[in-house]
């Protein structure tokens, strides 16, 4: 049943965060998707899914990758999308510092250009160095490097907080990392 989840998780987040319309899915502007039109269009693909798998996805999922709406009709990825949404997120003080994990073999563009959303709406920053390595390590060896996130703050970058706790922001010029 593990594995499962875990076929369920990663399709959903190539989904909701990347590619809707590989399903015929369609996403409000602010990324949530029908319920009941996920299942079936997943299901046509050939999954199973039912809304007690997602709900069980959505529950224990460590990273808190989705959501529901009050009533759970609606579902959505909590951040990382590639395609236009507005999460709504409000502007909020980050911390100090914050982390990001990446793998070694980016370091020499990272000096040169800091950390660029590439795809992706935002950068990710990581309130923790445990969760960085986690992250990072996913890209092969793990290199976590210091964000002086209060410093870029006082100097007008703009940070926001996913429901999921991760930190987002539009760029990270390299001044700001300590390796």
């Amino acid at each position: 049943m593990e594995k499962e989840h875990k076929y369920f998780s990663k399709f959903l987040s190539y989904t909701l965060r990347h590619h809707p319309e590989k399903i015929g899915l369609t996403l409000d502007n602010k990324g949530w998707a029908d319920v009941n039109e996920l299942i079936t269009k997943m299901n046509a693909h050939n999954a199973a899914l039912t809304m007690d798998i997602l709900e069980t996805i959505v529950a224990s999922n460590d990273k808190k990758r989705f959501a529901f709406n009050d009533d759970k009709t609606k579902i959505r990825a909590s951040q990382g999308h590639s395609i236009p949404i507005d999460l709504d997120l409000q502007p909020v003080t980050p911390p100090a510092i914050l982390y990001h994990g990446t793998a070694q073999q980016n370091l020499e563009s990272i000096r040169a250009n800091g950390l660029l959303k590439q795809s992706r709406q935002h950068v990710h920053l990581s309130a923790t160095r445990e969760t960085a390595i986690q992250v990072g390590s996913r890209h092969g060896k793990v290199v976590v490097l210091v964000v002086q996130t209060k410093q870029m703050h006082e100097a007008g970058y703009t940070f926001y907080l996913s429901d999921n706790h991760v930190w987002l922001t539009d760029h990270v010029p390299a001044e700001y990392i300590e390796k």
